[in-house]
């Protein structure tokens, strides 16, 4: 029997996912998680999306162990070092070079939200100005700055102070379809007396991750890039959960054909799930003084060594992006097929990549019951969206077929128990590529 005792007493109410999957992992590799119970569970959570290609992935296993036994320099501030080198060197020649990019790499503190403090400091200080706009359902930290551009009510209401200096727009899709929320945003920018300040930048995601899986349009990042070159903004792109080839391509806003000023990564830059952000701009508008933004953990060199093998593995051809691609669809069309088979259940599905979200009726909580239900059949999966309304499909992007399949399998029997309203039965029998839920 599971034994969280301890957890419960000396851990904070703070915690989040313990309460979602209340066991005790013992060990991981590639998309299997194993308790110390000894039960397996297929990660269709990824560490939300830390470790796109996998828990101890081998290859950058490999790479790690090498460089702990020569005693490889681990803390380094932003000295440098060999590692951070290597990193940069990578960088420049498997993502940079390639696309005729230039960009200064900045190095943070280690997590998401330490990329963005950095971006929107760095914004306010080219443009002299304090406003940023930032868009309904974005998720892009809980830290001072980056909570202030978060809409969730959930994680604003927690900050015990005034979040300010942020207008907020609606998000592609926000009023549905046919609306073009775009030209409400170039209203609000043109009119004087529409009580925006004038902004320095606009953070975006491509795809919203934890506000529920919504997917902007190219034409409306194209619009958001034509806007804020003709009002002076800079074009921030949170790429901390959807870039590292989350979609597709390593970036996520490649396919729009847009150029951001500054991107945002962390999550699954190092590879290996250690801790790692960076923050790329334009070099012109690098007008840092020296230590203006500091960390004592801006130099992981562990994170340095695997985030440059990733890059080296994974990123030098097209073949794993295409392999993504080729996973993309079989995730779509599985749920797809899902949806169609209970018409009744308002069901639908979005996403771009690997990252597919199966929308519910909010006020039914669906998808909360088929996250737990999943649980229940060996997948760890999460929920997202303002309401928790949308369970967030997040494999790594190395899965191996058989295993995404008995993924899906399980997510599959999850829904026709949970509508059924039955434990164990089926409701429904749905049938894909010749298989048989």
């Amino acid at each position: 029997m599971t034994d969280l005792k301890i957890f419960d007493r000396m851990e904070s109410e703070v915690r989040g996912y313990v309460r979602s999957f209340p066991v005790v992992f013992k060990q991981a590799r590639g998309s299997v998680l194993h308790d110390e119970e000894g039960n397996e569970y297929i990660d269709f959570f990824s560490g939300a999306g830390t470790l796109n290609y996998g828990h101890n992935n081998a290859l950058l296993k490999e790479k790690l162990i090498e460089y702990l036994d020569a005693d490889g320099l681990v803390h380094g501030l932003d000295m440098a070092t060999c590692a951070k080198r290597q990193f940069m060197e990578a960088v420049d020649a498997v993502l940079l070079k390639p696309r005729g990019w230039k960009y200064t790499l900045q190095f943070t503190g280690p997590t998401g939200t330490n990329a963005v403090e950095a971006a929107l400091k760095l914004a306010r200080q080219v443009k002299g100005r304090h406003n940023i706009i930032s868009f309904t359902h974005g998720f892009h930290g809980v830290s001072g700055g980056s909570l202030a551009v978060t809409a969730n009510a959930k994680f604003r209401d927690a900050a015990g102070v005034a979040l300010g200096n942020t207008t907020f727009a609606p998000f592609d899709g926000y009023f549905g379809p046919d609306v073009n929320t775009m030209a409400y945003l170039e209203r609000m920018l043109d009119d004087p007396s529409s009580g925006v300040d004038k902004p320095a930048a606009a953070i975006v995601e491509t795809v919203q991750g934890e506000g529920g899986v919504n997917v902007a349009s190219k034409r409306w990042l194209k619009e958001l890039e034509r806007l804020c070159r003709q009002h002076d903004m800079l074009l921030i792109v949170d790429d901390i959960q959807v870039g590292c080839g989350r979609t597709g391509s390593f970036f996520s806003f490649e396919a729009a054909g847009i150029r951001p000023d500054i991107i945002t990564l962390s999550k699954s830059l190092s590879g290996f799930g250690l801790p790692m952000s960076l923050v790329l701009m334009k070099p012109e508008l690098d007008v840092w003084k020296p230590g203006a933004h500091s960390g004592t953990f801006r130099g992981n060199n562990l994170a340095f060594v695997t985030a440059a093998q990733a890059l080296e593995s994974y990123w030098r051809d097209d073949g794993f992006a295409n392999e993504v691609r080729r996973k993309e669809r079989l995730v779509r069309d599985w749920m797809e097929s899902l949806v169609h088979s209970y018409p009744a259940a308002g069901l639908s599905v979005r996403g771009r990549g690997l990252i597919q979200g199966l929308v519910t009726p909010a006020e039914d909580n669906l998808a909360n019951a088929i996250a737990r239900k999943a649980f229940e059949h060996g997948v760890v999966i999460e929920t997202s969206g303002a309401q928790d309304e949308v369970l967030k499909i997040l494999p790594a992007l190395t899965i191996e077929d058989e295993l995404l399949v008995r993924g899906l399998e399980a997510l599959e029997r999850s829904v026709a128990e949970v509508l059924s309203g039955k434990g164990g039965a089926h409701a429904h029998v749905l049938k894909f590529g010749g298989r048989a839920g």
